[in-house]
C-alpha cells in the first residue's frame, strides 16, 4: 500500500521529542536547521509501507511517533517479521551507509509520523559532523550485540524461555502493572509475528502458550495477556535466580 502524500505537514526538529533518542542529537543548531529544512514529513496509517525490500535506498527515515515492523521475504516467499522500530529509531541507515538497496521492508503497525531525509543532506551532515557518524556506529554496535544475544537465546533457551523473554521485553513498553508483581499486557502483534520474532512456528507458540497457562505462569485471551507474578515469568529464563 502506498504511503499517504502529506508532505505539507510541518514538524519542528528543534522541539521533536524523539530527536534526543536518535543519532541526530549530535547536531548543532546550524546543522539542525539544515535537517529541519530538508526533511519531508508524512503521516502513515497502519499497514502502509514506508519502503519495500529491494527498493533503492535514497535516504533515511526519522521515526517520530508510532510503531513500525521490519519484514523480510524468505526464499519461499514468506513474509518474516525481523523486529520492531519505535520513535527515535532511524530507518534505512544501514542500507544507505553501505550503498545498497533496502534489505527489508518497513511497514507501519500503528498510526505513525515519519520524516524522510534525502541522501545528499545526510552525506553533508556526516561530512561536517564526525560525531553524527559515531552515533550511527554506536547504533550499529548495539544492534549487532542484540543480534548476537538473539542467536545465543535460540541455541541455549527453550521455546518457553524465549517466549517469556519476549513478553518481558514487551512488558516494558505496553504493560499495565498491578500489585504484587502482577501485570497485564496487550500484545501489539499477531501471534504469528511474535513467533517469527523468536524463530519458532505458530503451532509451537500455541503449545508454549498452553503450557504457560496450565502452569499458571500467564493467561491469554486473544491479544491480552495476564501475568499473576512477574517472578514466575522471570523464572522461565533464570530458574535458579528466582527460587
Amino acid at each position: 500500500m502506498a504511503a499517504c502524500n502529506t508532505s505539507s505537514i510541518r514538524r519542528d526538529c528543534f522541539t521533536c521529542q524523539s530527536r534526543e533518542r536518535a543519532e541526530w542529537c549530535a547536531l548543532n543548531k546550524e546543522e539542525l536547521r539544515l535537517l529541519d529544512k530538508a526533511k519531508v514529513v508524512r503521516e502513515y496509517r497502519p499497514g502502509e509501507v514506508i519502503f519495500h525490500q529491494g527498493d533503492p535506498c535514497r535516504g533515511v527515515h526519522c521515526f517520530e511517533t508510532g510503531m513500525v515492523g521490519l519484514r523480510k521475504i524468505d526464499a519461499d516467499g514468506n513474509s518474516i517479521l525481523l523486529g520492531l522500530a519505535y520513535p527515535g529509531d532511524t530507518l534505512g541507515y544501514r542500507s544507505f551507509l553501505v550503498g545498497e538497496d533496502h534489505g527489508a521492508s518497513a511497514e507501519t503497525l500503528k498510526p505513525s509520523t515519519i520524516c524522510f531525509l534525502d541522501g545528499a543532506t545526510v552525506r553533508t551532515l556526516l561530512k561536517h559532523n564526525p560525531a553524527l557518524g559515531l552515533q550511527f556506529l554506536q547504533t550499529v554496535a548495539r544492534e549487532l550485540g542484540a543480534a548476537e544475544e538473539r542467536i545465543l537465546q535460540s541455541v541455549t533457551l527453550s521455546v518457553r524461555a524465549r517466549f517469556a523473554h519476549l513478553l518481558l521485553v514487551l512488558k516494558d513498553r505496553y504493560a499495565t502493572s498491578g500489585k504484587d508483581g502482577r501485570f497485564e499486557l496487550e500484545l501489539p502483534l499477531a501471534r504469528q509475528d511474535l513467533a517469527a520474532m523468536i524463530g519458532i512456528r505458530p503451532e509451537t507458540m500455541s503449545r508454549a502458550i498452553k503450557q504457560l497457562e496450565e502452569d499458571g505462569v500467564a493467561y491469554f485471551s486473544g491479544r491480552s495477556v495476564a501475568v499473576p507474578d512477574v517472578k514466575r515469568l522471570l523464572r522461565e529464563i533464570e530458574p535458579e535466580s528466582y527460587l
